[in-house]
C-alpha cells in the first residue's frame, strides 16, 4: 500500500508541473528587469538624444528649466509593465529604452533650449528641495534655488529601429514623494521631434504624488 501511495503522489507532482508549463506565462530569458534601472556607470548620454528633448522644451516655460545630471527613469508596474506595445515597432522602442535605461547616464550642457537652462548635481537637488521646503528662500546658500519649482529627471530615449520614433520619459520632482512623471511616445517630422498622439502603448505610464 505505501509503494501505491507513493506513486500517486509523484504522478500528482508531475501532473502539477505540467500543467504549469503548459499555462504559465513564457519567460524571456535575457530581458531586462525594470527593478534593475538607472544602475550607476552608464557614463555620458547618447548625442541623439538631446536633440528629442531640446525639441520638446523648445517653447518657453513660465519657469526656470532645472534637469538633473544623472538620467533617471521608472517604469510603472501595471500587470508587469505600464507599456504595452502593439506593434513590431513599439516592441522595439519598448526593448530600446529599458536597455537605454540599465545605467544612468550622465546630460551635459549639450540641449538646444532658447530659454536657458540649469544641470544640477545630486548634492545640489537635495539642496534646491531643502530650500522650497523649509521655506529658506531668502537666505543666501538658497538664492541660487529660489525660483526653481521642479528638478526635471530625463530618461534616455529609447528609438525604433529607423530612429524615426521613440519612447522618452519626464520625472517632474519638487521633493520626497512630490511631483508627477510620464513615459510618452515621440515621433520625428519634417520640423523636429515632438509628441505622438496618445495611444494604448503608453496610456498607463503616467504617475503623480
Amino acid at each position: 500500500m505505501r509503494w501505491r501511495l507513493g506513486l500517486l503522489v509523484a504522478l500528482a507532482l508531475i501532473a502539477v508541473v505540467l500543467v504549469w508549463t503548459r499555462f504559465a506565462p513564457p519567460h524571456h530569458a535575457g530581458k531586462p528587469a525594470f527593478t534593475d534601472l538607472n544602475q550607476p556607470g552608464g557614463g555620458v548620454a547618447p548625442a541623439e538624444a538631446y536633440e528629442v528633448y531640446s525639441a520638446l522644451y523648445e517653447i518657453p516655460m513660465n519657469e526656470p528649466l532645472a534637469f538633473a545630471e544623472e538620467s533617471e527613469t521608472d517604469i510603472p508596474q501595471v500587470n508587469g509593465s505600464c507599456l504595452q506595445p502593439a506593434s513590431s515597432q513599439e516592441i522595439e522602442m519598448t526593448d530600446a529604452f529599458i536597455a537605454a535605461n540599465q545605467q544612468s547616464h550622465r546630460w551635459e550642457q549639450k540641449f538646444s533650449i532658447p530659454q536657458g537652462y540649469r544641470l544640477l548635481r545630486h548634492a545640489e537637488i537635495v539642496q534646491a528641495e531643502t530650500c522650497r521646503l523649509t521655506g529658506q528662500g531668502g537666505t543666501a546658500q538658497c538664492a541660487d534655488y529660489r525660483q526653481v519649482r521642479y528638478v526635471r529627471l530625463l530618461g534616455v530615449p529609447g528609438f525604433d529601429r529607423a530612429h524615426m520614433r521613440a519612447l522618452v520619459s519626464v520625472i517632474k520632482s519638487c521633493g520626497h514623494l512630490c511631483g508627477s512623471g510620464g513615459i510618452f511616445a515621440v515621433e520625428k517630422t519634417r520640423s523636429g521631434w515632438q509628441r505622438s498622439a496618445p495611444s494604448d502603448f503608453t496610456r498607463d505610464c503616467s504617475w503623480m504624488y
